[in-house]
């Protein structure tokens, strides 16, 4: 009989193991903004739950090719962004934070203690290498609640201050910014609060006479060095980590008033749709409404930009 052998799970390059500080993480837009598409490289989008759908396979050479499928999707309804701020960078390092925005509203909810500039003020700033926008989102547009999330945006364009300029004051929605076909999406995972070795990394149980506890490790570490490692599986904070997933196919996208996504009632612990909504291929971390960034795919495989699959019915 071969020796059994399971190491323990987990990898060391999530370290440490405690909640994220905030549910939208930060982004390293320096890898992000190598894409060739123009416009705002981020949404912000609230998980609805899953579904099964049914799409046309168009993929060259594939086995399925010109039949109908079914594959599990994930729905995010996305409301409208605004932009509250631009960010003038120099040399990775932030040189100025222009308020442009006059939103009331965002004042009463969000302490922000600035004063709003004219975008006349703005063309005075030459001695910068990068802009990225501030926005908001806004939630209330579809009754989820009334705190938006802000986040930093990055732009890609050739001229970035005037395509900025341009979208000061108005609504931005997902078909303004939507020009990709394979995402990445950034969120937080759900929360499982204390949870012990064995299920936090996945070590065995240990006979059931053992006399120091059974799902626990069997030793702490060795006499010298004589402390507990950071490696060594202990009790401890499961779930709401920063996590991303690269590379989900859009399947589609559109508006609650089209007609083709329905679900008497709502959707189970999130409720009805009410604006714009995007479908996309496989699972997304969290629960339902929970906040999720989606960015384009910096790293897509040749495999994954081959696929093409026809949206044709949305089973809920």
């Amino acid at each position: 009989m071969p020796k059994l052998n399971r190491p323990r799970h987990g990898s060391l390059q999530f370290y440490p193991r405690k909640r994220a500080d905030k549910f939208l993480p930060r982004v390293n837009w320096d890898a992000v903004q190598n894409i060739k598409d123009e416009g705002i490289l981020g949404f912000v989008g609230y998980k609805v739950g899953m579904a099964s759908a049914t799409v046309k396979d168009d993929t060259p050479n594939s086995m399925t090719k010109g039949r109908k499928i079914t594959m599990p999707v994930t729905i995010l309804e996305v409301p409208n962004m605004k932009i509250y701020s631009i960010r003038f960078y120099k040399n990775r390092k932030v040189m100025k934070d222009v308020v442009v925005s006059g939103d009331k509203e965002l004042k009463r909810i969000v302490k922000l203690g600035k004063e709003m500039k004219k975008t006349d003020e703005i063309d005075k700033l030459k001695d910068y290498d990068d802009i990225r926008v501030i926005a908001y989102s806004l939630p209330k547009q579809n009754d989820l609640k009334k705190t938006p999330d802000i986040i930093e945006l990055a732009v890609n364009a050739k001229d970035k201050l005037a395509f900025v300029k341009n979208l000061v004051g108005k609504e931005i929605a997902l078909n303004d910014v939507l020009k990709w076909s394979l995402v990445d999406v950034r969120g937080l995972t759900k929360g499982k609060g204390l949870q012990g070795p064995v299920r936090r990394f996945g070590i065995n149980l240990k006979q059931h006479k053992s006399e120091k506890g059974v799902r626990r490790p069997g030793s702490l570490g060795p006499w010298h060095p004589n402390y507990v490692t950071f490696r060594t599986p202990m009790a401890g904070q499961l779930g709401m980590f920063t996590r991303t997933h690269y590379n989900l196919r859009v399947i589609g996208n559109g508006n609650i008033k089209d007609g083709k996504l329905k679900k008497k009632g709502g959707f189970r612990h999130y409720g009805e749709i009410k604006g714009n909504y995007i479908i996309l291929a496989g699972s997304v971390q969290g629960p339902q409404k929970r906040q999720i960034l989606i960015t384009p795919a910096f790293r897509p495989s040749k495999k994954q930009s081959r696929e093409k699959y026809e949206l044709v019915e949305v089973m809920t």
